[in-house]
């Protein structure tokens, strides 16, 4: 490989380990791994797919790969990467970012979780796998993924992810699951500020943020240390309006049942949803805690960057990559083909111009050049 856009692929996952039989492999790991990226970002979601396009490409392939004996069947490519250490890959995954993306200083890095829906096995009593994500708005970068254990939870594979990111001065927000004292910790010993949503798995502590803001409402929030903010969007026939109101008053404090096992809270807040379509309106609140000062214009950015992934990351792997439809079953094979789509998604998000990932892909596919430019940017 001569580093046509793909030598920081290499310098990164150069140490992952082979997991087959050392002498008896007839394709070179790295080969693999170059075939597999380069064709989910031109449009590849199967393992059929790779090996199509690997030899409808294998001429262009040539120029930086030796290809001695000649392309991979989808049936290596699918043993490999179920073989492969689906943690080992990951690490390599985050280490390729860490060393070729300027993670924005002050963006929300919002961390969610995802299953792969027809990655379950029932013959096998296997259930669908469930990846927690770190995508990084301002850069729309997936910065990393953790694999939920089977006999656990996002609780677990959330702080075990922050832990290996660098989040220094970024916001992140989590869902309800991840609002834990523990996780808040992680954070704070980050060096990043966070904003966790409160809900009934935080029974106490939700109601007490409710108590306080009914009791604020009663009294108009006199005398307390707050901050309102609200945004209005149209478009498509209906109408969003968001408000947000902070309160970082010490009294507040007070009233929340074990304050001081969350790190450096500073503020609690509650969001009110809007949405106005024709002669329907539908509302709904939430109330989240955070380390970030009574800013409610700053908080109520996090949160709605927060939402966003659905449509930046879940959507885009779903209807643009098939992550749903990827039957990926044994060992640590779908795992392992998330870490590659994720390559692909930040490479393709990567390029400047203002086409759709479906219409890059696409066009990566027709033109050998376009392909090598996105590729070449790295």
């Amino acid at each position: 490989m001569d580093g046509k856009g793909l030598g920081s692929i290499a310098a990164s996952f150069w140490e992952l380990e082979d997991p087959r039989v050392e002498g008896r492999c007839t394709y070179p790991l790295m080969e693999i791994l170059t075939i597999a990226i380069c064709a989910a970002v031109a449009g590849a979601n199967s393992w059929v797919d790779v090996e199509t396009f690997g030899h409808s490409k294998a001429g262009w392939l040539k120029q930086f790969l030796a290809l001695e004996n000649g392309i991979p069947s989808h049936d290596t490519f699918g043993d490999v990467f179920r073989l492969i250490d689906g943690e080992a890959f990951q690490r390599c995954f985050m280490r390729w970012v860490e060393g070729v993306f300027q993670v924005t200083r002050g963006q929300v890095i919002a961390v969610d979780g995802k299953t792969v829906r027809r990655s379950h096995d029932k013959g096998r009593g296997k259930g669908a796998i469930h990846l927690v994500n770190a995508w990084a708005s301002a850069n729309g970068l997936t910065l990393g993924q953790r694999k939920v254990d089977d006999k656990s939870n996002e609780i677990t594979a959330i702080p075990d992810l922050l832990e290996v990111l660098s989040i220094h001065g970024c916001i992140v927000t989590v869902d309800a699951m991840g609002c834990q004292k523990d996780i808040a910790q992680v954070i704070r010993d980050g060096k990043a500020n966070y904003v966790l949503r409160v809900k009934d798995n935080q029974a106490h502590l939700l109601q007490d943020v409710q108590d306080w803001f009914a009791y604020a409402d009663q009294v108009g929030f006199a005398g307390m240390s707050h901050d309102y903010a609200q945004t209005v969007n149209k478009g498509h026939g209906r109408i969003d309006i968001r408000r947000c109101w902070t309160v970082a008053d010490p009294l507040a404090f007070e009233v929340i049942r074990h304050y001081d096992g969350w790190a450096d809270l500073h503020s609690i807040i509650r969001i009110e949803r809007e949405r106005r379509i024709a002669d329907k309106v539908e509302r709904d609140v939430h109330f989240y805690i955070s380390s970030l000062p009574a800013n409610a214009a700053l908080v109520l950015h996090a949160v709605r960057q927060h939402w966003a992934v659905e449509n930046s990351l879940h959507w885009v792997l779903d209807v643009v990559f098939r992550e749903d439809d990827a039957r990926l079953r044994m060992d640590d094979a779908a795992q392992n083909m998330a870490v590659v789509r994720h390559i692909a998604l930040n490479i393709l998000k990567a390029d400047p111009s203002n086409h759709s990932l479906a219409q890059k892909r696409f066009r990566a596919a027709l033109d050998d050049s376009f392909l090598l430019k996105l590729l070449s940017r790295f």
